[in-house]
């Protein structure tokens, strides 16, 4: 696929390193587990989304914007990443924030993405959980239209074919990174939540024939709503870079069981999967999406989903400044030596 018929920004610290995680394998006793540290994009912390937002915010320069919106989760990385594209190109940024905890937390509130989203200069308002948040975006884009501002909006997580091109990319990325290590891989696994980055990462494994199941962890809908947006975005996405009808229905996979209690709230394996990332291999993943991921993960390699003898990608999603708001989820007093 020619990606470089669209516009885009080159701002990621791009190729991501490809890890093996020996540590981990050997703690599991299953299959050899390699790592792709979309942590490491390099914008303000890194995360997957900036991958998506080279093409969404080179997009909005070329329609002429002067204000880039969007909207997530009170903890979003996507609109941290966002924030720190817009101040890179010096455009205004506002983002709806979203309250799907419900917590009363002040560090979740104030701390961690949301600090940082204030740093990079952008204005933010918080809204009640279950609305159309992008439907509420699209109002508030009028109202600051009305005032002579030009305005595009992004969609929670970046998740649109323009944003998706960032994975079909990434899925590029790292075949070519296997083939030059000739790494055989049997399978590859990620958190996924709005949909982008497994729409992407499916489009370009399957325009490649690369022949490699790609299996998202949910960490928001049930199995069924989350492999119909992954589809629904997939089958735009390869229309938008020419080769409608690459995926079928059933190349889109989603596991579910690792939600817990909803979006966004810590669950105890994801937890477990924190600390274990952290004590065995130094990486650090967030509650939200990346720890969930893992969770399953790990999970599914324990029940022998993924077998010794096979060698198995986990794409890691970024999002650790999100630890700062979620403090209140640890205990570490047994650490505290007196």
């Amino acid at each position: 696929m020619h990606l470089a018929r669209y516009p885009r920004h080159f701002m990621a610290h791009l190729p991501t390193p490809l890890e093996r995680m020996d540590r981990l394998t050997a703690e599991l006793g299953g299959p050899e587990i390699w790592i792709k540290r979309d942590d490491c994009t390099g914008l303000s912390t890194g995360g997957n989304k900036t991958r998506k937002l080279e093409f969404l915010m080179a997009e909005a320069q070329l329609e002429g914007a002067d204000m880039v919106m969007t909207q997530g989760a009170t903890q979003s990385n996507h609109a941290r990443q966002t924030a720190a594209f817009a101040a890179k190109l010096g455009m205004q940024c506002h983002i709806l924030l979203e309250d799907r905890t419900h917590s009363n937390n002040d560090n979740y509130n104030h701390n961690g993405n949301v600090i940082l989203d204030h740093l990079h200069g952008a204005t933010t308002e918080k809204y009640s959980d279950g609305l159309d948040m992008n439907a509420e975006m699209e109002k508030v884009a009028e109202t600051y239209r009305a005032k002579g501002k030009k305005v595009y909006t992004i969609p929670g997580g970046g998740s649109n074919p323009t944003g998706a091109l960032g994975y079909v990319n990434c899925a590029f990325e790292m075949m070519g990174q296997f083939n030059d290590r000739a790494l055989k891989i049997d399978h590859i696994v990620h958190a996924t939540g709005s949909a982008g980055t497994q729409a992407g990462l499916v489009v370009g494994l399957k325009a490649m024939n690369a022949n490699i199941p790609l299996l998202g962890i949910g960490v928001r809908a049930p199995k069924a709503k989350q492999e119909e947006n992954v589809y629904n975005l997939a089958v735009k996405t390869a229309e938008k870079i020419g080769c409608p009808g690459v995926v079928q229905r059933e190349d889109v996979v989603a596991n579910t069981d690792y939600v817990g209690e909803g979006y966004g709230i810590p669950t105890e394996s994801g937890l477990e999967a924190i600390s274990m990332f952290a004590e065995l291999e130094a990486i650090l993943l967030d509650p939200v999406y990346s720890a969930k991921g893992a969770a399953g993960f790990i999970d599914l390699i324990r029940k022998g989903h993924f077998k010794k003898g096979e060698r198995v990608v986990f794409l890691h999603t970024g999002g650790s400044v999100a630890l700062f708001g979620y403090n209140a989820a640890f205990d570490f007093s047994n650490r505290w030596v007196s």
